[in-house]
C-alpha cells in the first residue's frame, strides 16, 4: 500500500493565513509591517531562485521585502559594512544572507557580522548557542519548518526514533537538536557512517538531508516509516531529494516530495522569524 504524500504546500499555506492576521496586528500595534532585508552576492542560481520565492512569500503575507545585490568581486569588507548598516536600521527587522557566498568572502565571518536579534535564520554564534542549550532564540528555518511539518501532519515525536541523515550546520545538525527537543531519541548518520542502512531500518521517522540524490532506496526504508526528504540536489537539471521517491512511496506512512515538500515550509518560516524578531526581539 502506498504511503499519504504530505501536502506540504498546503500546510504552508494554512500558516501563511494565519501570519497574514498577524502582520496586520503589528501594523495597528507599531504602525508598519515588518521588513526583511535579503543580501545576494553575485548569481548563483540556486540563490536567485530562493529569493524570488521568499519576495513572493513576503508579499503574500505583507511583509516588506528588500533586496539587496552586490556584484560577486565584492569584498568581505563591503558585505559586512552593508550588514552593520542594516543593523542599525528601524525598518529592517531581520538579515538574511544568502549562502553560497563566493569563495572569498568567509560565511563566518559574515554571520558574525549580523546582530543575534536580526539573525532570522540562526547563523550567528549566540544564536546557535542557544539552540545547543535549549534557550529561546530566533530557530533556523529549514529545521523549523521540518519539525512543524512533521508536527502539523500529527505526527507523534515523543519517544519516537528518529534518524537523521547529514551533519551539515544548516540543517542535520540543528534538526536534530530541535527533534531532541520534543521528546524523540535521535540518531545522526553521516559520510562515515558505516552501515547506514541498519541505522535508517531501525527508525520511526527517517529525516534525509545529505544531499546526495537517491541515497535512501526502498530497501533502507522499513514499513510504515515516515520519511522526510531534506534534500536538495539537481540531476539532469532537475530538482531531486536524497530519497528514491516512487520505491519509498511503497513503503512509508507518511513520505514528503521533491519539489513541493519541505522547501515549501522553509520561505513561510523565514517570514515566521521576520514576525517573531519584530515582535519579541527588537532591542
Amino acid at each position: 500500500m502506498s504511503g499519504i504524500i504530505i501536502n506540504a504546500k498546503q500546510v504552508a499555506a494554512n500558516i501563511r493565513e494565519e501570519l497574514k492576521v498577524k502582520v496586520n496586528k503589528h501594523k495597528e500595534i507599531k504602525g508598519r509591517v515588518p521588513g526583511v532585508a535579503a543580501i545576494l552576492v553575485g548569481n548563483d542560481p540556486s540563490s536567485v531562485s530562493y529569493v524570488k520565492g521568499q519576495q513572493k512569500t513576503a508579499s503574500e503575507v505583507g511583509v516588506e521585502y528588500k533586496m539587496f545585490e552586490l556584484p560577486a568581486e565584492s569584498t568581505e569588507e563591503e558585505v559586512i559594512s552593508l550588514i552593520n548598516e542594516l543593523n542599525d536600521r528601524e525598518d529592517v527587522n531581520g538579515i538574511i544572507v544568502q549562502l553560497p557566498l563566493p569563495k572569498h568572502i568567509s560565511p563566518d565571518n559574515v554571520a558574525r557580522a549580523i546582530k543575534p536579534n536580526k539573525d532570522i535564520d540562526c547563523f550567528t554564534l549566540d544564536n546557535t548557542g542557544k539552540l545547543f542549550r535549549g534557550e529561546k532564540c530566533l530557530l533556523p528555518c529549514t529545521p523549523k519548518g521540518i519539525v512543524r511539518l512533521i508536527k502539523e501532519t500529527g505526527i507523534e515525536l515523543v519517544g519516537k526514533k528518529v534518524c537523521v541523515v547529514g551533519r551539515s550546520n544548516i540543517v542535520g545538525k540543528p534538526v536534530a537538536l530541535l527533534l531532541l527537543a520534543e521528546g524523540a531519541t535521535v540518531n545522526i548518520c553521516h559520510s562515515k557512517t558505516k552501515d547506514l542502512k541498519a541505522e535508517t531500518l531501525n527508525c520511526d521517522i527517517l529525516v534525509s538531508a545529505a544531499g546526495k540524490a537517491n541515497l535512501i532506496t526502498a530497501d533502507m526504508v522499513k514499513e510504515g516509516t515516515v520519511v522526510i526528504d531534506a534534500g536538495v540536489n539537481m540531476v539532469d537539471g532537475k530538482l531531486k531529494g536524497d530519497v528514491d521517491f516512487d520505491a519509498v512511496l511503497e513503503k512509508a506512512s507518511h513520505i514528503t516530495p521533491v519539489p513541493g515538500g519541505v522547501g515549501a515550509m522553509t520561505t513561510t518560516m523565514l517570514i515566521e522569524n521576520i514576525l517573531e524578531a519584530s515582535l519579541e526581539y527588537e532591542q
